[in-house]
């Protein structure tokens, strides 16, 4: 699991990259609409070991197809922009991505920060559980475990799970878990994050009271 995917409009700009990273040695496919490209993230990502993506993109925004991509994968994530803006770099880190790369760039940088992102990923992917008390999540494979005993989770419920067992013991603000799980293309009310609570720490069981409610101030997971 090598194989990098890059996402970019401009061909001439993909032809560079994929020469200098073949080149290396490394395996590159590209995609070249921002539609096209979200398609292609909702397939089985198994192969891939990072994603080079633009954020101005035909039909789709990069920060949008980010934002796809983290609801279903932890593999690293590299804005590779001429959008320079702090706004925009900010924003791209809150979508989700790894590392932020303003064009022009050099190519040997660009490949030595992929190299070292996807030896990082490895060595997280060794240590691929999350547990807390009661509750451990196995994140390759999605399952989910109460005292050993394998539950069925819903997606929403299994991603609000996962965030906070990244985050034990820290107080997650409901427009945190919204922005993480649902996006900032969500216009409801934050309301919502309180029902999908309430049916996680249902079909937590006994584990649910690990999630405390901090009147005012948001979630916490704990022991």
């Amino acid at each position: 699991m090598n194989k990098i995917l890059l996402i970019e409009d401009d061909l001439q700009i993909c032809e560079v990259i994929e020469t200098y990273f073949r080149n290396q040695g490394t395996e590159i496919d590209s995609v070249h609409n921002g539609l096209k490209a979200l398609e292609r993230v909702q397939e089985d990502f198994s192969e891939i070991a990072l994603v080079l993506l633009d954020v101005m993109l035909p039909e789709i925004d990069g920060f949008t197809i980010c934002r796809q991509i983290r609801k279903k994968q932890d593999i690293p994530i590299i804005f590779i922009t001429a959008r320079g803006r702090e706004e925009d770099i900010l924003y791209g880190y809150d979508s989700g991505c790894d590392d932020y790369i303003v064009k022009p760039f050099s190519l040997v940088a660009l490949y030595a920060k992929c190299q070292a992102l996807i030896r990082r990923a490895k060595g997280k992917m060794i240590q691929n559980d999350l547990e807390c008390g009661a509750i451990r999540m196995e994140t390759r494979t999605l399952s989910c475990f109460v005292n050993g005993k394998e539950i069925d989770l819903p997606p929403k419920e299994f991603a609000i799970l996962k965030y906070l067992l990244e985050h034990e013991n820290w107080v997650v603000d409901r427009e945190t878990l919204l922005n993480r799980i649902w996006g900032y293309e969500y216009y409801g009310t934050d309301r919502v994050v309180d029902n999908h609570i309430k049916k996680l720490r249902k079909a937590l069981g006994s584990a649910g009271t690990q999630i405390k409610t901090l009147v005012g101030r948001g979630y916490k997971l704990t022991k």
